[in-house]
């Protein structure tokens, strides 16, 4: 209980702590070629090139490479060998480059700049034109591939040369510490982008897909891409103030295309509705209680007769008298006297 409750609060502090990052920064800490980095760069090329010279004279570097491939690490801690399978895949490009993007750009969408996308597209681009060409260039075979012991495997088309998940892992991770914004968060993301692209370089010596020298070249060639990038800077802002102008005028274009909103109706004040006029109907006049001269009926004075007093019902089903004057129903004309 009381370790969830404490990482519930951290994890409290670390979403508190994002609210009030401010967004779109006034000012950002841009990293410049200083003196330090110069002499630094200048002491990363030269490696570079002594490593490139040391393998193609095929010096000591070369011998070591050979004596690395016959030990066969993988042969002898074949325990680790599932583990570092997947671990190298922190040095391949796609992966790695989707999971810091996915970081970057929710760190650009917070701060409303686009300079982390930035930045970390144009060192791939580096990474791709340098690394890309120097395995072209000097086309190196693989130790799975090499065909002369003792040989520096050197101009039979490989592209083995520096090694690309060596390079991709220090660009890649170092990116990262790149652009901290704290001085504490950089010197963190520093070592651990060394660890990690220390143990890539490694992994790939120890499953035999290269050779040691090539690890140290791409180390070197990862490093110059990072410690170069100062001088792109001006590059990254103009393209990041162009993205924005674009932005505005797509912005500004769909609203004079967009369709002019509706006139607000002005307020009718609402009165209460008239009678319907209900049809004329003619006054009906008054009726009097005597209907004009017609005397009224009385019966006749005098008892009433009883039925059987009355007068009785002839065969032609009348009760009227009998008429000297009138034939009976049914007798014909000429039967008349």
């Amino acid at each position: 209980m009381r370790t969830e409750r404490k990482l519930t609060r951290r994890l409290d502090r670390v979403f508190a702590r994002l609210d009030r990052e401010p967004e779109r920064p006034a000012h950002i800490d841009v990293p410049r070629m200083s003196r330090h980095r110069a002499v630094l760069f200048s002491s990363t090329l030269a490696f570079y090139l002594a490593i490139v010279w040391a393998v193609i004279t095929t010096s000591w570097l070369v011998r070591l490479d050979w004596r690395v491939m016959f030990f066969r690490p993988y042969q002898q801690w074949p325990g680790i060998h599932a583990f570092l399978d997947y671990y190298v895949v922190l040095g391949q490009r796609g992966p790695t480059a989707v999971m810091v993007a996915a970081w970057l750009g929710w760190r650009s969408w917070r701060q409303h700049t686009v300079r982390p996308l930035l930045t970390l597209a144009a060192s791939l681009l580096l990474l791709n034109i340098t690394v890309g060409a120097a395995k072209l260039g000097m086309g190196r075979l693989g130790p799975h591939y090499a065909t002369v012991i003792g040989s520096n495997e050197m101009g039979l088309g490989g592209d083995i040369f520096p090694s690309g998940h060596t390079a991709n892992a220090v660009v890649t991770w170092g990116i990262l510490a790149y652009l901290a914004s704290t001085a504490r968060a950089r010197r963190w993301l520093s070592a651990l982008s060394a660890i990690t692209s220390l143990g890539v370089g490694l992994t790939t010596v120890y499953l035999g897909t290269h050779w040691l020298s090539d690890v140290l070249l791409g180390w070197a060639a990862g490093l110059l891409i990072l410690l170069a990038l100062p001088w792109f800077e001006p590059l990254i802002s103009r393209a990041e103030n162009a993205l924005f102008a674009l932005r505005d005028r797509l912005r500004a274009r769909r609203r004079r295309t967009a369709p002019a909103p509706a006139a607000p109706l002005a307020p009718v004040a609402l009165q209460p509705l008239a009678k319907a006029a209900e049809p004329s109907v003619p006054a009906r006049e008054p009726v009097s209680s005597a209907r004009g001269s017609r005397p009224p009926l009385h019966l006749a004075p005098g008892p009433h007769t009883a039925r059987s007093e009355r007068t009785p019902v002839t065969p032609a089903g009348s009760r009227r008298p009998p008429h000297a004057d009138r034939l009976p129903r049914g007798a014909s004309q000429a039967a008349r006297p």
